[in-house]
């Protein structure tokens, strides 16, 4: 009876053991459902793509240069009734362009259909995830001499344009920054202001005037995938061509200098340092690239002290907002004129190279530069009344 008892136990742990529930079945399922989803994808399969459900993502993205494009099923939700959400993170790298694969959330509804099989029916950007470029029409792609531009509601010639800023900014950014950086841009141009912010996962509210912004990680490893520049086509297209130039030349900067720009890094040197690298060389007084600033001192309102980084806050006062950038820029101008522009590129590694933002500007100002921090913003604000009266 014993020997009964037990071989009995051990048939019942093994039928309760070998058994899938329905969650652990759908999982599978869809995991292979996303791979070979996937696969059509680099492949460029439009039918093999379709079998797996809805197909307008295939022609949104058939214009993107992929090297590599994956899903990671995180969870799924509500397998009972044939119809599931999934949480999925979608990877993937551009070719040539990023050396580490871009990693977004995303949310798919999945249902499955009387032959036994799932399909994907949307596909959608997670919540609190900015949209990506396809998610808001057909991507089209241009690709210039040292740049990789996608756009959605732009023609062909407009994209060419923005590659041809692009790639003069390159070389310029190139020869005031130097060092070892990819020498490659990304710029994505959406149809609108609202589709910036929707990359962004912002309100448009947020980007209203500004031409673009560069995303990317801090103090981003060689490894991190490529930063990429997003364009607010709105505000970008009432600047004149001298304007446009500086906007992508300011841009490209941020990319160039994004190992050595940190949590230690104040927004008045990284936004001062690529105004500075923008209007390098361009012959502009002081005067003329700091219109704000200038009309600020002529009535006897010399700032104190250097900008703090909430005063790059794009909610407030524009007036404000374009006076910080201008400090900054006059900053980083006199740094390059009274030390050089060769100290001014050590002085930004080395502010960068400090483990924390406390001390980093005073260490960088002492060892590179000489002086201290209270002596640097009384020069700093004497080259104000010098150079914008």
């Amino acid at each position: 009876m014993a020997l009964w008892l037990l071989l009995g136990a051990l048939v019942s742990l093994v039928a309760c053991g070998g058994g899938r529930s329905a969650t652990d079945t759908a999982s599978a399922d869809v995991r292979r459902l996303l791979d070979r989803r996937a696969a059509a994808v680099l492949a460029g399969d439009a039918p093999a793509y379709e079998r797996t459900g809805a197909p307008a993502g295939f022609t949104r993205l058939r214009a993107l240069p992929l090297a590599a494009w994956s899903y990671r099923l995180i969870a799924l939700h509500g397998t009972d009734g044939g119809v599931v959400t999934a949480d999925v993170e979608l990877s993937y790298r551009v070719e040539g362009i990023d050396k580490a694969p871009v990693k977004v959330g995303r949310t798919l509804s999945l249902t499955e259909r009387d032959d036994g099989r799932w399909y994907v029916d949307h596909d959608k950007p997670a919540r609190q995830t900015g949209q990506q470029l396809w998610d808001q029409g057909t991507v089209r792609a241009v690709r210039g001499a040292r740049s990789l531009v996608l756009g959605v509601g732009q023609s062909p010639d407009s994209l060419r344009r923005y590659a041809g800023f692009a790639d003069r900014a390159v070389p310029a950014v190139t020869q005031a920054w130097g060092g070892a950086w990819t020498k490659r841009v990304v710029v994505l141009v959406p149809k609108s202001l609202e589709g910036m912010a929707g990359l962004l996962g912002s309100p448009a509210s947020a980007y209203r005037g500004i031409a673009a912004v560069t995303t990317g990680e801090v103090g981003g490893s060689p490894r991190a995938p490529a930063d990429r520049i997003i364009v607010n086509p709105e505000a970008y297209g009432v600047l004149g061509d001298f304007g446009k130039q500086v906007v992508l030349t300011h841009e490209t900067t941020h990319v160039a200098t994004r190992t050595a720009t940190t949590a230690a890094t104040p927004l008045w040197l990284s936004e001062g340092y690529a105004d500075w690298v923008g209007y390098r060389s361009t012959g502009r007084t002081a005067v003329q690239a700091a219109p704000e600033l200038a009309r600020a001192v002529a009535s006897g309102d010399v700032p104190d002290a250097l900008p703090e980084d909430a005063d790059f806050g794009f909610g407030g006062d524009a007036a404000n907002l374009a006076q910080s950038y201008e400090g900054g820029w006059l900053a980083c101008r006199l740094i390059a004129d009274r030390w050089g522009e060769v100290r001014l590129g050590e002085f930004y590694r080395a502010v960068g190279a400090h483990r924390t933002r406390a001390g980093a500007v005073e260490g960088a100002m002492a060892n590179v530069l000489g002086t201290t921090r209270g002596e640097f913003t009384e020069l700093w604000r004497d080259y104000l009344r010098a150079q914008l009266a």
